[in-house]
């Protein structure tokens, strides 16, 4: 029977569905249930005729993490650390996130200072034992744990990167006591890295998230047995089973993503990215596209600046919180669809980062919303026509949309048209700046980029944002809506490792790089032979910077030659910062591996081109509002009538189950063979 492909991304609106059978792309989207994100799973199955007869591969990307991390609503966690060192989630880092802001408070930490416990024991900077771990003292540390009631803990001792002896047996102490019903975060397999305070936040993540994760994945895995969906043990990388995705941009079984939960916190927007990125690679016939990828949903946007490459990042934070885990280098802002309008004390409009989300969701849906959103405002504007949203589907209340913009305006002195235009110029704002970040400031040309727009709300705002930064060519691929979903079905499955290598360039051979890689190059082997790949692919890296900084570089290596990895650096270094010094001595700090096992990606192939004239995809005309001197007559067409060859000018809107596309006037959209629709100035 015929392996079915499911991609599924739970959204803070939307839970987006990409199925794949038989070669044939089917795509389905419904409601989020925020009090267990499992039911819109499951119920989304059973609407795309999903049999529990047919096997199944599912990949999930998952916003769960994420939002237990925002909302501060994980497991009653522990942390057991060597005695001195209690208080280093409160001590931080002495850096102002807000340079200028006279009072800034820290957030809080996750482990309340009732609940860090310190170990008698202590390694010193080589990773010798200065202090015998006192196993004894843990049972009483234990006793308090029981009797406090927590969920999960997370151990943490000092230099544990070199010695992980001492960490493991106070594990081994404690699980004796607690049981198997309470999870153990481990540093030495969490993060085995140099920086104390990274490395105790990072590990403390993981395990405030586990047991959430853990009762998710159960939920869900058992309601997906009921459908065929199961895991099989070793075998062929095709078995049917459950996958998640990473923040890394791979793909991970369900078992390591309940051992390493902090690893799904960018889960969804993830999938984006590499979907995309592949997606940008056949368009554009180039094995190394440069793009900027524009994710627009529901509550958020997201967006990645790829410059041949997917970016990737081991110093990423998520709700304020350091997270050193490989991901990819998404900037993320509180623009969406859902994000609702309001006038400050001082009179002016503001957008998000507050989201309407799924419930009640804009006040065009119905659900009991009141305050507008951006989707109103562009209902109200006739930029999202009302009788063909999700294909018609889904009917949208224009009246009470309405009526929210005009309560919004009233103090602006604003017609609800204006107010409309108002917040869709706030919220552009806000997603411009985004772009410019991952752009501009890094130094990038985003003139030089094509913009891969994508999410529900993505296609309505790429043009004008296009406008602002100069880009003239914008991608749309054919789901656009649901491209996250499908981004999840053509990631490899990756596995991360690290290594600390804390010395001088000068004074490592490649005989000692080559003896801290083997071990890691089998582990991998191992891991991913498990998950049924045979022969994965190994990228390794290595974290440099010049002696006397605080933060490296990660750099590909090619070669384990000192003077080529420095070369490669000094280049780096170069691209990054816009200087170098090849006399400055260079630092090793860690070496990181990427294992990754290619999946087999879906069987698409271009079509020929045909005739240039639309005119038999023209399904209707609106009035539009594009500015405040009126509405223009502007033409409807179903994207799915669009042909590859065919050509539409603005004005025009194009509609379609996931998304709907805007073409404003002096923009023109032509279909490739790929059935995406290229927009050029």
């Amino acid at each position: 029977m015929t392996l079915l492909s499911i991609g599924v991304d739970v959204g803070g609106t939307f839970t987006d569905f990409v199925l794949i059978r038989d070669g044939q792309i089917a795509v389905h989207k419904r409601l989020t249930t925020p009090d267990d994100q499992s039911q819109a799973i499951l119920d989304g199955l059973e609407a795309l005729g999903v049999s529990p007869a047919a096997p199944a591969e599912i990949v999930h990307g998952t916003t769960i993490v994420t939002n237990a991390l925002l909302e501060r609503r994980g497991a009653r966690t522990v942390l057991v650390t060597t005695r001195g060192f209690a208080d280093v989630l409160v001590l931080g880092r002495q850096n102002r996130p807000h340079l200028y802001r006279l009072s800034q408070q820290r957030p809080v930490p996750l482990v309340p200072d009732e609940l860090r416990f310190e170990a008698e024991e202590r390694l010193d900077a080589e990773g010798h034992v200065l202090m015998p771990l006192d196993e004894a003292a843990l049972d009483a540390v234990a006793e308090a744990l029981l009797a406090a009631g927590v969920e999960s803990v997370a151990v943490v001792l000092l230099f544990s990167f070199l010695n992980p002896d001492h960490e493991q047996r106070a594990a081994d102490r404690l699980r004796a006591h607690l049981g198997p019903g309470i999870p153990l975060s481990l540093s030495c397999e969490i993060l085995p890295e140099y920086r104390e305070y990274e490395r105790t936040a990072t590990v403390v993540i993981n395990a405030y998230v586990q047991p959430l994760v853990r009762r998710y994945l159960a939920r869900l895995q058992e309601g997906l047995a009921g459908r065929g969906v199961r895991d099989r043990g070793p075998g062929p990388t095709d078995r049917a089973g459950l996958r998640l995705m990473q923040s890394s941009g791979g793909a991970i079984s369900a078992a390591q993503a309940t051992a390493q939960a902090a690893r799904l916190a960018l889960s969804g927007p993830a999938g984006g990215v590499v979907g995309a990125f592949d997606l940008a690679r056949r368009a554009l016939d180039d094995p190394a596209p440069a793009i900027i990828t524009f994710d627009m949903g529901g509550t958020s946007t997201d967006v990645a600046l790829c410059p041949g490459d997917v970016p990737r990042t081991t110093e990423g934070s998520v709700a304020e919180l350091p997270l050193r885990l490989p991901m990819i280098d998404i900037h993320t802002v509180g623009a969406g669809g859902g994000s609702l309008a309001r006038v400050d004390p001082g009179g002016a409009l503001r957008v998000g980062p507050e989201s309407a989300g799924a419930l009640p969701g804009p006040v065009a849906y119905g659900r009991g919303g009141t305050r507008p959103t951006i989707t109103d405002a562009n209902v109200v504007l006739g930029r999202l026509p009302a009788a063909h949203f999700l294909g018609g589907q889904m009917a949208l209340d224009v009246t009470a949309a309405g009526t929210a913009l005009a309560t919004l305006g009233e103090p602006l002195v604003l017609t609800p048209e204006a107010a409309a235009l108002g917040m869709i110029r706030v919220a552009n704002a806000t997603m411009e700046r985004a772009l410019r970040r991952v752009s501009v400031e890094r130094g990038y040309d985003p003139r030089h980029f094509t913009l891969v727009a994508f999410g529900g709300a993505g296609p309505l705002h790429a043009c004008e944002l296009a406008a602002a930064l100069g880009i003239t060519r914008i991608l749309l691929p054919p789901h656009p809506g649901v491209l996250s979903a499908l981004g999840l079905l053509v990631a490899d499955v990756v596995r991360d490792y690290v290594r600390t290598l804390l010395r001088p360039l000068a004074a490592l051979t490649p005989d000692d790089f080559t003896q801290a890689f083997d071990p890691l190059a089998e582990r991998a082997q191992a891991d991913l032979r498990a998950e049924g790949i045979t022969t994965p692919r190994l990228e390794p890296a290595l974290g440099l910077r010049y002696l006397g900084q605080s933060y490296e570089l990660t750099v590909p290596v090619t070669s384990w030659r000192p003077a080529d990895i420095a070369a490669a650096f000094h280049q780096a270094h170069a691209q990054r910062y816009g200087a170098s010094d090849e006399t400055a001595p260079v630092e090793c700090v860690a070496l990181r591996l990427r294992a990754a096992g290619e999946r087999a990606r879906p069987p698409l192939a271009p079509a020929p081109l045909g005739p240039a004239d639309a005119s038999l995809a023209r399904i209707d005309s609106a009035l539009v509002w594009f500015d405040r001197r009126g509405p223009m007559e502007t033409a409807l067409f179903a994207r799915d009538e669009l042909r590859p060859g065919m050509v539409v000018a603005g004005p025009t809107i194009v509609v379609q189950l996931d998304a709907t596309t805007l073409v404003p006037p002096g923009w023109q959209a032509v279909v490739d063979g790929w059935s995406n629709v290229m927009i050029t100035k």
